[in-house]
């Protein structure tokens, strides 16, 4: 499975930007996937996961001002994110967990990079 991100770039305070990830090679097989973020000096953190059957999670910073969709047909994910803050800035990464059986494996992308001006 490779993962292409894209959508990152420069907003100020308030602003918005929508990330998209696209999966391919032995994609049929994938169930969760999700965004990381890594800011500059800390550790990587999940932002939000969305399953096959659509359930998903978030990190209680972005809860409200972030939704996670996907396109399961199109192997594609979105992350939509508004009200941004300075504190969003990082490096994000989208994942994809493959299950084959019982053995699941998570595939990372390459990141995409936010930065949030203050």
């Amino acid at each position: 499975v490779q993962l292409q991100a894209s959508g990152g770039g420069f907003v100020q305070t308030g602003g918005s930007l929508r990330l998209s990830c696209e999966a391919s090679g032995s994609a049929r097989d994938i169930d969760a996937t999700g965004w990381y973020r890594q800011a500059p000096g800390k550790q990587r953190e999940l932002v939000a996961t969305i399953t096959r059957i659509d359930t998903i999670q978030y990190r209680d910073s972005v809860k409200g001002r972030f939704t996670i969709s996907r396109d399961n047909a199109k192997n594609t994910m979105n992350l939509q994110m508004n009200s941004l803050k300075p504190e969003d800035t990082a490096v994000y990464y989208c994942t994809a967990d493959r299950v084959v059986v019982t053995t699941v494996t998570r595939y990372w992308g390459q990141g995409t990079l936010v930065t949030v001006s203050s």
